[in-house]
């Protein structure tokens, strides 16, 4: 079982900047590759952005490729998503969540991730 809590969501004005964080719990975290993902008010969840295990591969949503970075550290059990250049079409509920490293790298399927966190709200306001 792995456990995950997001935080640092919040309210931004576009072309703002958010910082936000992943912290996990339980199983050793560099067995699981972690990925964000969103959901809008009235849409599906979406995938956002994945990084490996090791941190060595990452992969991005064309639609925030350029804009948002993810990274980690494995001492901390912690991912981050740093978000810039934020649009109002950025709002959502930003949720982490675990990957088995077995099953590869990276991927954007969200029904490969076993964990999820409870979320963390985004608004961006225009």
């Amino acid at each position: 079982q792995v456990q995950l809590v997001e935080s640092g969501g919040g309210l931004v004005q576009a072309g703002g900047s958010l910082r936000l964080s992943c912290a996990a719990s339980g199983r050793p975290f560099n067995k699981y590759g972690i990925g964000w993902f969103r959901q809008a008010p009235g849409k599906e969840r979406e995938f956002v952005a994945v990084i490996s295990s090791s941190g060595g591969s990452t992969y991005y949503a064309d639609s925030v490729k350029g804009r948002f970075t993810i990274s980690r550290d494995n001492a901390k059990n912690t991912v981050v998503l740093e978000m810039n250049s934020l649009k109002p079409e950025d709002t959502a509920v930003y949720y982490c969540a675990a990957r088995s490293m077995f099953l590869g790298p990276v991927s954007p399927k969200e029904n490969e991730y076993d964990y999820w966190g409870q979320g963390t709200q985004v608004t961006v306001s225009s």
